[in-house]
């Protein structure tokens, strides 16, 4: 099941308080003894049982590889190599652009042929690009650096970083790069690691063939995530029609002598591999409505995405393969296989004794949630976990949908406690507003409400297309708002120019108006400025011959004498 942390929008006041009460709780956690049931939910036919009858397998490795730049969230990873290049299996090809992101590796040695776009297993059906690879057949490892001597005392950053560099990603189905989920923040204490091993999807048994096959791995990552988390519990979630992969998991567990990390067996139940359900079912409680599990101190990962981390930290192999499920009535031999990735699925068919002549339609994943495929020309990425070659039984065509009778199916069988029909008709009516009001990003699509619908209601459809229209219009308000700060900037720049071009110029038309010196107006400007002085000083002579007048003769006379010294001293001093 998707392992991607839930989409969070912003929340009210009241909201805030509740994340806060929910921090404050989860140094309270407790591990129930016996598993809950959440709400709804639907129980299924498993059809498990045809691809588990033979042992896993290694795939063979094909003559050309497709392995797409983007296997994941976020942001498409840069290419490294060029055309004509040569790799060893492991090398990195692609790097990360952002901290949303993760690397691509080579998955076995040859020689770059192309580098363009290419048809990829996406519900768009566009095409992405892909570097391709043109395998030697040798096989030959590069050296990594990837692998960790003494691991359960390194430091957290320091596996982090080792896990990014492995292009490491939720191999649940969502493709979230795992070394962000590693890192829960300096503010933020994980008090509880869930392993999500319920892998409740019909058809799918890649994690039950790998918990069976490959058990030690899967305990070394989840003891490498315990330590890098500091988390005080650990539990596996697993769902109780898996009695084989609950064994090797407690016999290994027993083994190492991990008497701390707990196999708590769950009904079986669609979707118990639900983030959210799978967390209420092991605890009793909910992750908050437009919140994370570490609002309430907890990380959840998927026991595929566990094993790859203990594969990469302590055998130094990054990302280029995972188990994937071939199987459905329309192939004739179904089984578990581990894939290299940009392995086209047409190679896996073939590996499966191809097709039988009931096969109707092509899914990625299982009947609930997959993505039909066009061909199987299309690469295996990191997130396929399965391919449903299916019959018209297993996969029937959508029938036509029929006005809502309002019958309720959909609210009772909702695992997320929404009101489905509700959401329907804001969405329908494009009302984006009221579908978020009803707590659309909640809704995990599961597809429970449209599988019930006796009207045929293609219900996902309609929450997927309010989803991506709230999206949008966010990106544009995003848009909108840089436009309008990069406008009011420009106006800002345009008026400060403004303000220093006018001083620029007035300082100019000063110095433009200054007499030059030597100029008749220079000149000019010197002889008055001397009959200037000429009448300042006669003004002052009258002034004193005023003065002069009401002083006493004595004073007079001391006057004078002052004035003879004077003219003495002046005449002493000519040239």
């Amino acid at each position: 099941m998707n392992d991607a942390p839930s989409r969070r929008l912003p929340i009210n006041g009241q909201g805030i308080f509740a994340l806060a009460a929910c921090t404050i709780q989860r140094l309270m956690i407790t591990i129930l003894e016996q598993a809950l049931n959440f709400h709804g939910g639907l129980r299924l036919d498993a059809n498990k049982a045809q691809s588990l009858r033979t042992p896993l397998r290694q795939a063979s490795i094909p003559e050309r590889l497709f392995v797409p730049l983007s296997q994941h969230i976020g942001e498409a990873a840069e290419p490294l190599v060029e055309v004509g290049d040569s790799l060893l299996k492991g090398q990195p090809m692609a790097r990360s652009l952002s901290y949303i992101s993760a690397p691509v590796h080579a998955p076995t040695s040859g020689r770059v042929i192309d580098i363009g776009a290419y048809p990829v297993p996406h519900p768009s059906g566009l095409k992405a690009d892909c570097i391709v690879i043109e395998a030697d057949g040798e096989d030959q490892a590069a050296p990594s650096g990837l692998r960790m001597e003494a691991v359960f005392e390194a430091d957290p950053a320091d596996i982090r970083q080792r896990v990014r560099d492995a292009g490491i990603v939720g191999l649940g189905g969502a493709g979230f790069p795992t070394s962000v989920k590693l890192n829960p923040g300096p503010d933020r204490e994980v008090e509880l690691l869930v392993i999500n091993a319920a892998e409740c999807e019909p058809y799918i048994s890649c994690d039950e063939a790998l918990m069976c096959c490959r058990t030690q791995e899967v305990i070394d990552g989840i003891r490498i995530m315990r330590h890098a988390l500091h988390a005080r519990q650990v539990v596996i979630g697993i769902e109780d029609n898996m009695p084989n992969a609950i064994s090797c998991l407690q016999n290994g567990l027993d083994e190492a002598g991990d008497t701390d990390i707990r196999v708590i067996a769950i009904a079986t139940v669609y979707p118990a591999g639900g983030e959210k359900q799978l967390i209420y079912t092991l605890i009793g409680e909910e992750v908050p409505s437009q919140g994370l599990p570490i609002d309430l101190g907890i990380v959840c990962h998927n026991v595929g995405t566990a094993a790859a981390v203990g594969r990469a930290l302590l055998q130094g192999e990054p990302l280029i393969s995972r188990v994937v499920t071939v199987t459905g009535a329309g192939v004739r031999q179904p089984a578990n296989l581990d894939v290299r990735i940009g392995t086209p699925i047409a190679e896996l068919i073939a590996q499966c004794g191809g097709y039988t002549d009931k096969v109707a339609r092509l899914l990625m994943g299982g009947p609930m949630m997959g993505v039909s495929l066009p061909s199987d020309a299309m690469p295996v990425i990191k997130t396929t976990n399965c391919i449903l070659a299916a019959s018209r039984q297993e996969a029937p065509q959508a029938l036509p949908a029929h006005p809502c009778i309002r019958c309720g199916k959909c609210a009772e069988v909702c695992p997320a406690s929404l009101l489905p029909q509700q959401l329907f008709w804001y969405a329908h009516a494009q009302d984006f507003d009221k579908v978020q009001d009803y707590k659309l990003f909640d809704c995990i699509e599961c597809g429970c409400c449209a599988q019930v619908c006796p009207s045929h209601i293609p219900l996902v459809q309609y929450y997927r297309f309010a989803k991506t229209e709230i999206w949008n219009q966010e990106r544009e308000r995003e848009k909108a708002d840089i436009a309008r700060q990069r406008h009011e900037f420009r106006l800002e720049r345009l008026e400060r120019e403004k303000k220093e071009l006018q001083a620029r110029r007035a300082k100019a038309k000063k110095a433009l108006n200054k007499p030059k010196a030597g100029s008749a107006d220079s000149k000019k400007a010197e002889i008055t400025a001397a009959l200037e002085r000429v009448k300042a000083r006669k003004a002052e002579q009258a002034a004193t011959a005023r003065n002069t007048d009401n002083l006493t003769e004595e004073q007079q006379t001391k006057i004078a004498e002052i004035d003879k010294r004077r003219a003495s001293d002046h005449n002493e001093n000519r040239p």
